[in-house]
């Protein structure tokens, strides 16, 4: 696995990254077991870059993690994040009283005394940035945290937290059915030295091992509130996906290899993270970091998937709320 740097003076990591989300469950039932193979094959595969938060499953993707650290002598990078507070109230707490007791909690799960990076899950609205920033620097000064990042917020916001203490890392969705952050943040992020750290690369499962069929998603499931997956817009969205697909496997590639590599190709500062809880869907992108896509191949991904390609949006009303935009 080829090695990238997570953000200014951070340390090098896995090309790509493990996004740990589906140990919680959201994506359908799982176990503990199932969880812990996938860990495992993806350190096998040389991925030593974590990525989880405290909401994933009310804290169960980080105790799965921390039972994994427990029992094996691996030391990847782990990056969890705080902010978002679940419940009929659901709302955004950046402030440090809430930051503090969350990253506490996280680490007690994990059975860790730091993290190399954590990030503000979302930006609450009403609070300064400066002062996140103030108290993510002040995580760092205690050694709690190596580093800070922010997810799914403007490039306004990461200019104006840099400019306190040097933001490590941007987590935002990106993705080829979800550009947006082409639109001033990857180049914000190259120019300040932070990392890019895609979420979501595979298009929340569109461009995975098998076509995804929204029909047989269970009841509830978070991708059946999600516009792109409705009956009026998938079938569409299938359409281009289906020629994507076949020239991947005319090129020799799985689907969400070819994906993968396309999204690492955009720039050296970019660290996707797809998320699986199966070891054997893992086993189907992991080497897409040994993968060198020639000029016809970005020429023919562009004819099949342009730019603003997919019907519907990345999220429905709801889902879009505490996101921060910018166009």
């Amino acid at each position: 696995m080829k090695l990238r740097q997570l953000g200014p003076d951070g340390p090098m990591v896995s090309a790509i990254g493990l996004g740990c989300l589906s140990f919680g469950g959201i994506f359908g039932p799982t176990t503990e077991a199932e969880s812990l193979r996938a860990l495992d094959a993806a350190w096998d595969h040389g991925i030593t870059f974590l990525d989880t938060a405290n909401i994933y499953g009310l804290g169960r993707s980080e105790t799965v993690i921390g039972t994994w650290l427990k029992t094996r002598k691996h030391r990847p990078v782990i990056a969890t994040k705080a902010a978002i507070v679940p419940g009929p109230n659901r709302r955004i707490d950046n402030s440090a009283t809430y930051l503090r007791s969350e990253l506490d909690a996280s680490l007690n799960r994990l059975g860790l005394d730091h993290v190399g990076l954590f990030y503000i899950h979302r930006h609450e609205a009403e609070r300064p940035i400066e002062e996140v920033a103030d108290t993510l620097k002040a995580l760092i000064q205690e050694g709690k945290i190596g580093g800070y990042g922010m997810s799914e917020v403007a490039p306004y916001t990461l200019e104006r937290a840099h400019a306190i203490h040097p933001v490590r890392a941007i987590q935002n969705e990106y993705s080829l059915w979800t550009r947006q952050a082409e639109l001033g943040l990857i180049q914000r992020c190259a120019a300040l030295g932070t990392a890019f750290v895609p979420f979501s690369p595979l298009a929340r499962g569109a461009l995975g091992h098998t076509m995804l069929d929204p029909a047989t998603l269970e009841k509830g499931e978070f991708r059946t509130r999600i516009p792109r997956f409705a009956p009026e817009n998938w079938p569409h969205n299938k359409a281009r996906i289906e020629g994507f697909r076949a020239y991947a496997a005319d090129r020799g590639f799985s689907p969400a290899a070819l994906a993968l590599a396309w999204v690492l190709a955009r720039g050296d500062h970019l660290i996707p993270i797809p998320g699986t809880r199966s070891a054997a869907h893992l086993a189907d992108w992991a080497g897409a970091a040994d993968i060198t896509l020639t000029p016809e191949d970005h020429h023919q991904i562009a004819r099949l998937l342009p730019v603003g390609w997919a019907f519907g949006d990345r999220y429905n009303d709801d889902q879009a709320a505490t996101v921060e935009r910018y166009s």
